[in-house]
């Protein structure tokens, strides 16, 4: 069958004429010649090799195989009508609002530039962000209080689609005068006997540590647990303790603070942060182009 024969034209024809129960009424609503709108209704039967009409003195009637081809047509027509809809978006400027719930490490270091040149570019978007917990993040997704979740990898996120979007390097922080601020890299293992100033265990990022401190069979020593980067920068300051910060993160505070920024040897403190949504492909037009802004080209499986 040659699928190129059902053109929009007459499919819409036919749904016309079902409508009216007349050829020549149809006709006129798709403003066509009588003679010509009849002529695509039969070639239109031809093609799909079966009588759509009964035609009679008073008009016409859908036979059973009309009925059925008119389901089709209607669903065809109302797909091209949103395609054209979601098309004149882009045309006229995306409008609409897009959710995004982000861990501290995004926001901290690229989301809010990243955010802000999307939103020079589509200035009708509006953007409802709000700070969360990687783990509380991928819940949020999933339960559509957000449309598209932004956490460390290793988070887990069955039921979501992920996307790479930042790599991520964690360092040690440290005191100047601490014994490990000279070492020009350091290993996790060597920190351990040292005391640490830490996020709250629900963060990506304490959960990381001290699931590395476990699989090394030596417990972190917490001498505190805070609720943000500066105030671990700060608290390090004041305590001679260490943390460990992703760098970009920690960068702004080793120019105003006396701490140093050391590199850890460990594979998994080079780590990616993720893009999570449950279906890419029921994104609002907003939110497939906010997807398709922050995303990374490197590992995605979307």
């Amino acid at each position: 069958m040659n699928v190129a024969r059902f053109d929009l034209t007459t499919l819409a024809l036919f749904a016309a004429v079902a409508r009216a129960g007349s050829i020549s009424a149809g006709a006129r609503q798709s403003h066509l010649a009588v003679g010509a709108a009849s002529k695509r209704i039969s070639d239109l039967e031809a093609a799909l090799g079966t009588p759509l009409l009964y035609r009679n003195t008073a008009g016409v009637e859908l036979t059973d195989a009309g009925q059925a081809c008119l389901v089709h047509v209607q669903r065809v027509l109302q797909e091209v009508e949103q395609m054209a809809g979601s098309l004149s978006d882009f045309a006229q400027g995306v409008k609409g609002q897009v959710r995004i719930a982000a861990n501290t490490s995004s926001l901290t270091q690229f989301l809010p530039e990243d955010l802000a040149s999307f939103m020079d570019e589509h200035p009708a978007v509006r953007i409802d962000l709000e700070e969360q917990n990687s783990t509380d993040i991928v819940a949020a997704v999933l339960e559509n209080r957000a449309d598209i979740g932004v956490f460390a990898d290793r988070t887990p996120a069955q039921g979501l689609l992920t996307v790479p979007y930042r790599p991520d390097e964690l360092v040690l922080i440290a005191p100047q005068r601490h014994p490990l601020a000279n070492s020009p890299s350091i290993a996790f293992a060597q920190t351990l006997d040292y005391e640490y100033v830490s996020l709250p265990p629900s963060t990506s990022l304490a959960s990381r540590l001290n699931e590395e401190s476990v699989r090394l069979g030596k417990a972190m020593r917490l001498r505190i647990q805070v609720r943000s980067f500066d105030a671990i920068c700060r608290m390090v300051v004041a305590t001679g303790g260490v943390g460990v910060l992703p760098r970009i993160a920690a960068e702004p505070h080793a120019r105003s603070m006396s701490i140093r920024l050391i590199p850890l040897t460990d594979e998994w403190a080079h780590r990616w942060l993720l893009l999570g949504v449950r279906d890419a492909d029921t994104l609002t037009v907003a939110a497939r182009l906010l997807l398709a802004h922050l995303r990374s080209d490197e590992g995605s499986n979307v």
